[in-house]
């Protein structure tokens, strides 16, 4: 699994090109050659970049799914809805198609968040992420404790 750090703050051109801060080219170098995919996050108005191995990882869980199953035709339909295959060009610059962009409130030029999600990147306008991560309607230490309050039953004593 691919890990990501960090969060970065860049600008959308307006042609739609997102320059990737350096640290993250260097945290991605050994997949940057295999492309990525971006598509619409599931919770939020944003975008959700995932390196191509993430991508299969996540097609394999989703492709168990019984087709025949409305509720799962029904997700994946969803889930995949404005999935873009997306490669850097020579100037270290993804493209975010215009759907996409539209989707998440994102104005070109504009200002953008690259936020770590783990194993994949979301991208923000910077705007709407601020509004999210200062929502007073989520208490962070609560969700904090309930999440991952019972982590240390594996004995390994990490917290």
């Amino acid at each position: 699994m691919t890990t990501i750090v960090g969060t970065y703050e860049c600008r959308l051109d307006n042609k739609g090109r997102l320059l990737l801060p350096a640290p993250l080219k260097k945290q991605w170098s050994a997949c940057i050659s295999e492309g990525f995919v971006m598509k619409r996050s599931v919770f939020r108005p944003c975008l959700e970049l995932y390196p191509m191995s993430e991508w299969n990882a996540m097609m394999q869980k989703i492709n168990r799914l019984n087709r025949f199953v409305k509720k799962n035709n029904d997700f994946i339909r969803r889930f995949t809805a404005g999935v873009k295959m997306i490669e850097m060009d020579e100037a270290g610059r993804l493209l975010i198609a215009r759907d996409l962009s539209t989707y998440a409130g994102i104005e070109l030029p504009g200002d953008l968040v690259l936020a770590s999600a783990i194993n994949i990147l979301e991208i923000w306008d910077k705007a709407r992420y601020e509004e999210v991560l200062n929502n007073d309607e989520i208490d962070f230490a609560e969700l904090a404790e309930e999440v991952m309050g019972q982590t240390n039953d594996d004995g390994n004593q990490v917290s």
